[in-house]
């Protein structure tokens, strides 16, 4: 069974945008949650449990929803240690040009859930460290909220009548 898991890891990977139902929500998820990860260079795999625990419940239940919430997540945060084309400068500006693209993914951030990886940190410098960027991301939620109003109104009604064409 693992080595299923691998492999349809690897596929889902290289295909995501084309087999995963709202890839870029799920995708902008990830960019977040690694963004807090990442600030704590001493991670540990109970950061990942903790992303899937919150997917279980951000997704329902979904464990093959919440498993590729953790892997992308796991995914972006190796990429950052291993400064691997992806810093957090980079994570951070790629997070806010998903939401000038989506500002509806603002809905997505949400703090509460984020302030548990900050449970799993020990150093204080590096909690600050993470504390600070949860105030960023809540004051980027925010204002786009404000300013973005009338388009997040407007894409939600699109994806209200594309979900009701879908399910005739």
């Amino acid at each position: 069974m693992r080595l299923t898991f691998k492999l349809k890891h690897h596929f889902f990977s290289a295909f995501r945008e084309l087999f995963v139902h709202h890839h870029g929500s799920l995708e902008f998820r990830a960019k977040v949650f690694a963004l807090v990860i990442a600030a704590n260079e001493d991670s540990t795999v109970d950061s990942y449990v903790s992303v899937k625990e919150i997917g279980l419940n951000i997704y329902k239940d979904d464990e093959e929803r919440a498993n590729l919430l953790m892997l992308t997540t796991k995914e972006k945060v190796d990429k950052v240690k291993e400064e691997n084309g992806l810093d957090i400068d980079k994570l951070i500006a790629s997070i806010q040009k998903d939401l000038r693209i989506v500002p509806r993914y603002a809905k997505k951030i949400d703090i509460q859930q984020l302030r548990k990886l900050l449970t799993l940190t020990n150093d204080k410098d590096t909690i600050s460290y993470q504390e600070n960027i949860l105030e960023f991301l809540e004051k980027l939620k925010d204002e786009t909220l404000k300013n973005k109003k009338t388009q997040i109104a407007e894409d939600e009604e699109i994806l209200e009548a594309e979900a009701e064409n879908t399910a005739n």
